[in-house]
């Protein structure tokens, strides 16, 4: 029998970034499974979600794979999109990700939902200097924003001219 909980850690992941990548590094070793879920799965293209669904799942798989962490460790990618009312949303992740014993967020709304709901929840601190929404500025402005991305992310980014979606 396993005693590891089957772990859960729900973002927006607009890009997927070096403390995105750091949870993720810890959770597989205090978990059976990573379910990793990209939310707002339907917003693509605007200001706060420049990203699509495709995109951001495409992120999170070459940061994995880069590391050994997929396929070495059961670890699953799903995207949930908005829905009214915070218990439906749960509700929804909760049908599409199965039997989630722990939740990893550092958004005190996402840890209010989860645990109303009963599941414990892993508080987790930012990265100092590392935030999507600064990496997101700093493309916008033709800062240096590949330190703060996992580097096979960065060369994704490139690729798919990242710099010029946020323009």
């Amino acid at each position: 029998m396993n005693d590891k909980p089957i772990g859960l850690f729900v973002g927006r992941f607009q890009p997927f970034h070096l403390g995105h990548f750091l949870v993720i590094q810890g959770m597989v070793k205090m978990c059976r499974k990573v379910v990793i879920v990209i939310g707002s799965s339907q917003e693509q293209r605007t200001k706060l979600n420049p990203f699509t669904f495709e995109e951001r799942r495409e992120m999170i798989q070459r940061a994995l794979q880069a590391e050994d962490i997929i396929p070495v460790y059961d670890v699953e990618i799903m995207g949930i999109p908005d829905v009214e009312g915070d218990e439906k949303w749960v509700e929804d992740i909760l049908a599409k990700a199965g039997d989630v014993e722990k939740v990893w967020t550092g958004t005190p709304w996402t840890k209010e939902c989860f645990e109303k709901k009963g599941i414990a929840v892993q508080d987790i601190k930012e990265v100092p200097g590392i935030s999507a929404t600064e990496i997101r500025k700093c493309m916008k402005e033709e800062g240096d924003w590949k330190p703060m991305v996992p580097k096979d992310v960065a060369n994704y980014l490139i690729d798919i001219e990242a710099e010029e979606k946020i323009q």
